[in-house]
């Protein structure tokens, strides 16, 4: 089975070019170290929560889209040295402060696939 890093993230929506345009000049960078696939997708119905919800998790603003992202890898061992490489390449050089969304606020893990229907 493949192995998953997910992403959840809360774009100011009047960043939303610049965050796909940013999102799609990363999947070849982590395609060049491994990756299978990289999927990005733009809330649409993501209601905020009592107790908890994306929008709670990453602190959203009432002017912010919730993101919801994963990078499919074919194994844990593939996505350790692919994401060593990703992260060392020069397109994540520099701070962050040129990113289009408060990375501070990003919730992330890593997964096992245990189903794939």
């Amino acid at each position: 089975m493949t192995y998953v890093d997910g992403f959840i993230v809360s774009v100011p929506t009047k960043n939303k070019e610049a965050y796909i345009k940013h999102a799609q000049e990363s999947v070849p960078v982590f395609k060049k170290y491994g990756a299978l696939r990289c999927v990005e997708n733009w809330g649409v119905d993501v209601p905020e929560g009592e107790k908890t919800s994306f929008p709670m998790a990453v602190k959203a603003k009432p002017d912010e889209t919730i993101v919801f992202a994963w990078i499919e890898w074919p194994s844990k061992e593939a996505r350790d040295k692919g994401m060593e490489g990703a992260i060392a390449d020069p397109f994540f050089a520099g701070d962050g402060s040129d990113m289009p969304f408060d990375g501070g606020r990003m919730i992330f893990g890593s997964f096992e696939t245990i189903v794939d229907g």
